[in-house]
Order: C-alpha cells, then structure tokens, then sequence
C-alpha cells in the first residue's frame, strides 16, 4: 500500500495530457539516449494510477509508470524521469510519477500492473531485471505549473514535459539568478514568493544544458509552454 507524502494543504496540479504520452513500449522510431549505464534491479507492481509522490495526476490512458525505491527517488529529483527496464518480455520505458517508501533495495522499481505484465508473468511477483535512465519520448517545450495556491508572496512551480531529468530551477531576482529549492513532492517552492509580474525562469538539465523562459507570473493552477526543449544529444 503506497503512503502518499503530499504537499501542503495537498495541493496537487493538473497535468497536461501531453505529459501523460511522454513515456510508454520502447518504440524503435523514437528518440532514445541513455543517461547512464544499465543496473541490476527490481521489479514489483501495485495499484499505480500514474499520480503519487510526484505530484501528477492519474494517467489512466498511460500506466506505463513506476515508483523509485525510496534510496534513488532523491527528494523527488527522478520525477518524470524515464527508464528502460529489460525483462523476460522485453524491453519497456517508464515515467517515474512516485516514490516507494516500501522499497530499501536499490535497483527497485514498483511498476503498475499493466507495465508489469509487459515485461514478466504477474504471477511472479517479483522479477530480476536490469534498467537504466533513458530520455523521455516528448513532444513540444518543457512546461511549467504554477501550483495551486500560489502567489507573488508564496510560489511553487512544477517543470514537466522534459526530455532530460531537471536538476534546478532558479529565478531572477535583483539581478542575479535565486536558486530554488525543490520539495520531495517535486515543486519548486520560494517560500517568500517570486514577486508580482512576469518571473524569468532558468531550468539546468541532468547533462547541464539550461533553459530560460519568461512566465507571466505567479497565477495559481496555471501551465505555460516554455520556448524550447531540452536537446537529446
């Protein structure tokens, strides 16, 4: 049983439909970088509806997702990262969209059903397997939600829709850029908010590239396209 650790007052955001499709099967026609090497791992299922630790909502037209073992979850720093798992079956990708608290081992990932049976016999329970990050197959500009709630005098903002896994996020601020810290719920939040107007965002990829964008402001619940994306290689 997945114990959820939400944000304050759960405010949990309202995902793109695009985002849902960022990862799914392998498919040879898509764009496919590894960002590590393969590891021996884990895998599991339970009752996955793509929403969890991550903040996403339920992705009922893609479960193909998974739950990191709470050791590499890292405060939520995989969230909306992608893996390849080779199993018996073959190979599959995943988004990470939780944590598993109920998973020490290193190398664990807690699948839904439904991916679980792509890749072994559900009758099995649990598979050894060996996986590794992968990019993620999106279309379109990284994204970003202001949280529900938010103001000029309290922000949190959620980056989605990336190739690549996001290892910071800053804003301007006084003419230098403010670095933000991000929660194990997977926002990045300045307590004393990011002021009233347009927010000049700097996000920096797993690889080091960055992205810059202009928000119109801190509006809460809204999603705005950024300029670009991350590239693959």
């Amino acid at each position: 049983m997945r114990i959820e650790k939400l944000a304050p007052a759960r405010w949990l955001a309202t995902i793109l439909l695009p985002l849902l499709t960022a990862c799914g099967p392998t498919d040879p026609g898509a764009a496919l970088r590894a960002l590590g090497e393969f590891q021996d791992g884990l895998i599991t299922f339970y009752d996955a509806t793509g929403a969890g630790n991550c903040s996403f909502d339920p992705s009922p037209q893609n479960l193909d997702v998974a739950a990191m073992n709470i050791g590499q979850y890292e405060n939520s720093a995989v969230c909306g990262s992608c893996a390849e798992i080779e199993g018996p079956k073959g190979k599959l990708r995943v988004r990470i969209v939780d944590s598993c608290p109920d998973c020490p081992t290193k190398g664990h990932l807690d699948l839904s059903r439904s991916a679980f049976e792509k890749l072994a016999d559900p009758i099995a329970g649990r598979v050894n397997v060996r996986w590794r990050l992968v990019t993620c197959d999106v279309q379109g500009p990284v994204r970003y939600h202001i949280q529900s709630g938010s103001s000029q005098w309290h922000t949190a903002i959620q980056v989605r829709n990336h190739l690549l896994p996001v290892t910071k996020l800053e804003y301007w601020k006084n003419g230098a850029w403010v670095n933000v810290k991000r929660e194990d719920y997977n926002y990045f939040v300045e307590p004393a908010g990011m002021g009233s107007g347009a927010i000049k965002v700097r996000v920096t990829a797993s690889d080091g590239q960055t992205l810059e964008d202009t928000l119109p402001g801190a509006n809460s619940n809204a999603t705005y396209d950024g300029a670009a994306q991350f590239k693959a290689g």
